[in-house]
């Protein structure tokens, strides 16, 4: 159950951007679980992965063909088709070239991606049999079918949507992503798919979502696992009737402020959707030396199974988020000037438990839904904050229970 009220946006059509969807009974047989886009010729693409050791064999696909002007996405829930070794990458491979077969393009132009179970053999028959009702249903307005065919554990899909003006035209920029669990972003530990009608370069596409992920996905974390599979692709079709943006364009911080709105708002619902979560913390880390030292802190904090299962019980155990900052790695911090809040109470100070301090107005904080724990260092000028929920009985339950 999402922490806060969540819907899914209205969302434009984004023209030269199509979407289907179908079932092929990979793992279920009630909802879609395969999703393929279709880009215009001429398109823009950029994409960010997962820095996992083991990183699932679409995931070497996809990077390999993204240089071939991709023309193609192919999205698969249900199985990760990863760990399969040499097979997996014959999977991988087989479904880009069934892809191309029936669209007439080429296997090099399409991005596969699959996200489920981790070493089980993908079922391609499966994949390909459904393949031509998925592309039979593209439509520039399926995004919410197309939101609901890659979720997994995911208790709703996930949607955000921004309109910009460039010269007196209209831009629009969708985004929709699946995420729930083993999220510890190591970019990227989800599946996320943008979209816009803008006129850009792919180089500068892939600069502005580099940016954009690290301000964004990298900054939530649901149980600090990254995962083997997943990435988020940033699509341009250049069909916007709106001038070309470049780097000198007066447009350029407009359109890059709009992405990174997207990409933060799309990494916000993960962590409301975070398995069993019944919180969402904010942890702000003010005063470090450098944006490192700050993301340092707050994600040791916000790691923390002794930290997160204290906000389930909603007990206000300050102990324990200190003991966090106390471990993050910082060199010679001065104790003293170390200040910690939940909320606007003031936990800690001069060392210790600040004076004004009671369990009473902790505990009103720890009773609210959404909270913010804020660390001051005392050190510098920088500030950062990353997204995290709780850990409840249920997220040991949905993770003992993820094959059944």
């Amino acid at each position: 159950m999402a922490v806060g009220q969540v819907s899914f946006p209205q969302m434009n059509p984004i023209a030269g951007i199509s979407l289907g969807t179908t079932n092929a009974g990979i793992k279920q047989t009630v909802r879609a679980d395969i999703l393929v886009v279709q880009m215009a010729e001429g398109s823009s693409c950029a994409a960010v992965f997962t820095q996992n050791a083991f990183c699932a064999a679409p995931v070497h696909v996809a990077k390999a063909h993204l240089s071939q002007s991709p023309r193609w996405l192919l999205i698969n829930s249900g199985n990760a088709n990863a760990g399969t070794g040499a097979s997996g990458m014959s999977n991988a491979l087989f479904t880009c070239e069934a892809v191309a077969k029936l669209v007439s393009g080429a296997a090099t132009q399409v991005l596969p991606f699959s996200t489920g179970v981790i070493g089980e053999p993908l079922a391609v028959d499966k994949i390909e049999h459904a393949l031509p009702n998925a592309i039979a249903q593209l439509a520039e307005e399926n995004w919410t079918a197309a939101a609901q065919a890659i979720m997994t554990t995911d208790t709703f899909a996930k949607g955000a949507t921004r309109c910009i003006e460039v010269a007196g035209e209209k831009i629009t920029i969708n985004g929709i992503s699946k995420g729930a669990g083993m999220i510890q972003p190591n970019m990227a530990t989800m599946l996320g798919f943008m979209a816009t009608d803008a006129k850009i370069s792919s180089a500068l596409l892939q600069e502005i979502l580099s940016f954009s992920a690290e301000q964004s996905f990298n900054r939530i974390t649901v149980d600090g696992d990254t995962s083997t599979n997943d990435a988020c692709v940033l699509m341009a079709s250049g069909c916007s009737a709106a001038p070309e943006i470049t780097a000198e364009s007066p447009y350029y911080q407009v359109f890059a402020d709009a992405v990174l709105a997207v990409c933060k708002e799309l990494a916000e619902l993960i962590i409301r959707d975070g398995e069993g979560a019944t919180k969402l913390m904010r942890i702000v880390v003010e005063e470090a030396l450098h944006d490192a030292e700050a993301v340092q802190v707050a994600k040791t904090i916000a790691h923390s199974p002794l930290v997160k299962t204290a906000f389930f019980a909603s007990d206000p155990n300050w102990g324990r988020i200190l003991a966090a900052v106390g471990r993050a790695g910082v060199e010679n911090m001065d104790l003293d000037k170390v200040q910690l809040y939940l909320g606007d109470v003031c936990i800690v100070e001069n060392g210790g438990r600040a004076a004004s301090y009671t369990e009473q107005a902790g505990q009103a904080v720890m009773n609210k839904e959404e909270i913010t724990v804020t660390v001051r260092l005392g050190r510098g000028v920088a500030t950062q904050e990353v997204l995290t929920c709780d850990f409840s009985y249920d997220y040991v339950k949905i993770n003992a229970e993820y094959r059944s």
